[in-house]
């Protein structure tokens, strides 16, 4: 059962549809936000029976002996062991706080899928800047263009106190992971066997609605800017990806370019949006998959569903720590349970149905996403006869260098083939995320740009 909405009435907030454009918050409710609020809105105090903890901040410091500059993160709670485990044979006492997705995960695979369950810790934390912007959006932010975008908010989660599911979701999609990041990282479709070949690429994304120095006036209708270099497997080596990322996709469509090694030329690319399928994934994850879900919202009615308990991967250091091999990881049909973590935590639940007339070929997505982050952890996806047919999960941790919580990696499940798709591990990368590095400017990502880098 859903619990009951804290923030406003269950019935109003079931009402509220992806078409709604409500204004901002009051002052009045603005002000819970850090005080019985977390400043990202999460409610600040913990369960009833205690399992899952009071907000205190998250983590604040990064554990002795990280330095930081790309170096794998140091697992904070090196001591901390399972409380229990679930299986298929017990599944039945855990049912009510797992998603759709993650029970037909053990019905798909009953032998070999579990989920390790931890002492629930709220670690996410995030630098008091993000705070203070995301407590001054509360009560300007709203939605424009019938919820393809938002205006008057810069630098922060928009609508730390969401009234629909639309604002929940530009929530998700514009959630802090920092202003400029350079990544080496593997992604894999791991076929019906579990063999695989892993495609190590490196990455590079400014987040310019996160640019300290900005404005929102200063965003143009761009999000962010992303690089991407193939450096193996040798067939692929030297191919490039450039990625405009704009605000309102309706208004102005995803820019990406694409550069050949061989031909040494920048191709313009098609738009890589909605259902198109990821050739890198095998067709297992569509462009609006990645990052758990992306892009345009306006093929989906909206609809914010309250809150719910559940079982969800969190605090993952130990599935991307330095050693680990990626054989280790990938199991057949799924990640190597005994890699993973899992905690209690209060996500909220928004759901998309298929618009009348639109096309996809998702006719439904349920997100859950962390309370005290914004981040999707599971999102369960339907086919048109409405049957469970995909289920994303985002292996979250705390990179208590920024700090902030994201995905570890995202593994991918497609229900039907029985295949998976994995995107970012690093566990072999001599590096993982680097945060440090200084930030370019706007004509580092350029078409132009690309092609010269393109031929070094």
């Amino acid at each position: 059962m859903l619990m009951k909405h804290t923030l406003m009435g269950a019935a109003v907030a079931l009402a509220l549809s992806a078409g709604s454009a409500l204004a901002a918050v009051s002052a009045d409710e603005a002000a819970k936000l850090g005080t019985s609020l977390t400043p990202f809105g999460a409610e600040k105090a913990g369960n009833a029976d205690g399992s899952i903890p009071e907000w205190t901040g998250g983590i604040t410091q990064p554990p002795a002996g990280f330095k930081g500059g790309g170096q794998h993160h140091i697992d904070p709670f090196p001591d901390d062991k399972p409380l229990f485990t679930i299986t298929k044979a017990n599944l039945d006492q855990y049912r009510d706080k797992l998603s759709a997705g993650q029970i037909a995960l053990f019905e798909a695979y009953p032998e070999t899928f579990q989920m390790p369950v931890y002492q629930s810790r709220r670690s996410g934390s995030a630098p008091q800047w993000v705070y203070d912007n995301t407590i001054k959006n509360a009560t300007s932010a709203k939605l424009v263009a019938g919820g393809n975008g938002f205006a008057d908010a810069y630098g922060g989660i928009p609508f730390a106190i969401p009234q629909n599911g639309l604002e929940a979701l530009w929530n998700h999609i514009v959630r802090y992971r920092g202003t400029y990041i350079t990544r080496r990282s593997a992604e894999v479709a791991v076929q019906r066997n579990g063999a695989f070949s892993p495609v190590v690429s490196e990455t590079e994304a400014l987040f310019r609605y996160y640019d300290p120095k900005g404005s929102y006036g200063d965003l143009k209708n761009i999000l962010f800017y992303y690089l991407s270099f193939t450096k193996s497997p040798a067939r692929l080596a030297g191919g490039a990806a450039l990625v405009h990322e704009t605000l309102d996709q309706v208004k102005e469509q995803r820019q990406a370019w694409a550069y050949a090694a061989g031909q040494r030329r920048v191709r313009r690319a098609p738009n890589l949006a909605y259902d198109t399928p990821i050739a890198a994934s095998e067709g297992l994850r569509t462009a609006d998959d990645t990052d758990m879900f992306n892009g345009a919202p306006d093929r989906y009615e909206w609809k914010l569903l309250g809150k719910k308990e559940l079982y969800i991967p969190y605090n993952n250091y130990k599935i991307s720590s330095p050693g680990v091999k990626y054989k280790d990881v990938l199991q057949v049909g799924h990640l190597n349970p005994a890699l993973t973590r899992n905690e209690l935590h209060r996500v909220w639940v928004v759901e998309g149905t298929l618009k009348p007339g639109a096309r996809h070929i998702y006719s439904k997505r349920t997100l859950y996403l962390d309370e005290d982050s914004w981040q999707a952890a599971i999102v369960d996806q339907y086919d048109g006869r409405g049957e469970l047919w995909r289920v994303s999960v985002a292996y979250l941790k705390n990179y208590y260098d920024l700090p902030t919580t994201w995905s570890a990696m995202e593994a991918f499940h497609d229900l039907q083939s029985r295949r998976y798709h994995v995107q970012n591990l690093d566990s072999e990368e001599p590096a993982t995320v680097d945060f440090t590095k200084a930030t370019p400017e706007d004509s580092y990502f350029t078409p132009s740009a690309l092609r010269r880098r393109g031929t070094r």
